[in-house]
């Protein structure tokens, strides 16, 4: 795709460029939509670099949640290479996410007290899109629901997530399907709830690693393996940067800031899949 016009000296044809309307680019990519949604609250030249950063990471958010359900969807009709492909494409987004910290990494505390006061009580936990995330990684919580009640659309669209089965859950019940031992309370669990981990899903997941290695079992491991290890990066990454803006302080929105991301990094996504491997 070329934005450039060809020299018509060169012998080359240039490309169309009168249009009635709008580009069909802009038509298509809404560019001018997206390139005018940044409205800075303070006069520091930086807050445009956060601004246009936490937006990029909506976008990636929503992206990611797309291939997750995509996955979850082709699990429920036992289509493995269906759920692996959009798995996969998770994977390279969630680097490209997880490469949007590096124009926050390294804000110093005067940097970035500069601006915070723009934030009022706004912070990264009340995202929906990021709680739907979540949501799809079987960290289900009623409570996060709450800040969302004054936005009807979005209220709606969190509870209905968090009333679905996880990603999780569908690799979990797809197993199931395919002889795996999972137990009955573990397929029939409450989806709206925290998963907890569960000896035999473990027991699962080594028994195929040890006995399988080169199975689909495996396989479909190793994808959410690598969609867990990205997520883990990220929430250390956002760690590490918050950490550094702001050290210890309390954090946007009231949360205990460093604290709470501290108990979040510590968390494994998929958890029987890490646990699993000491058993190998």
């Amino acid at each position: 795709m070329s934005h450039a016009v060809d020299d018509p000296e060169a012998g080359t044809q240039a490309p169309h460029l009168d249009f009635e309307g709008t580009t069909p680019y802009e038509d298509y990519v809404q560019a001018d939509v997206l390139t005018h949604l940044q409205h800075p609250l303070s006069d520091d030249p930086g807050e445009m670099a956060f601004l246009v950063t936490t937006q990029v990471m909506e976008l990636w958010f929503t992206l990611i949640v797309h291939e997750w359900q995509t996955a979850a969807q082709c699990l429920r009709q036992d289509d493995l290479p269906g759920a692996m492909a959009a798995l996969k494409r998770s994977t390279y987004e969630l680097s490209s996410l997880n490469a949007s910290w590096e124009p926050l990494a390294h804000l110093t505390p005067a940097q970035f007290n500069s601006y915070r006061s723009a934030l009022g009580e706004g912070s990264g936990f009340q995202s929906a899109m990021y709680r739907r995330m979540e949501f799809l990684l079987g960290e289900k919580s009623a409570s996060m629901l709450v800040p969302h009640r004054g936005a009807p659309r979005v209220h709606a669209e969190l509870e209905k997530a968090l009333h679905e089965p996880s990603l999780y859950d569908e690799v979990l019940r797809f197993l199931a399907r395919r002889g795996e031992e999972i137990p009955a309370d573990v397929l029939d669990r409450d989806v709206s709830k925290l998963y907890r981990p569960d000896a035999q899903v473990e027991t699962v997941w080594a028994d195929a690693y040890a006995q399988r290695p080169d199975g689909e079992v495996v396989r479909l491991g190793e994808a959410l393996t690598e969609v867990a290890e990205l997520v883990w990066r990220w929430r250390n990454d956002h760690l590490v940067a918050t950490r550094r803006a702001m050290g210890s302080k309390v954090g946007t929105g009231g949360s205990a800031g460093v604290a709470w991301l501290e108990k979040r990094a510590a968390k494994n996504v998929f958890p029987e899949l890490w646990t699993a491997r000491s058993r190998v």
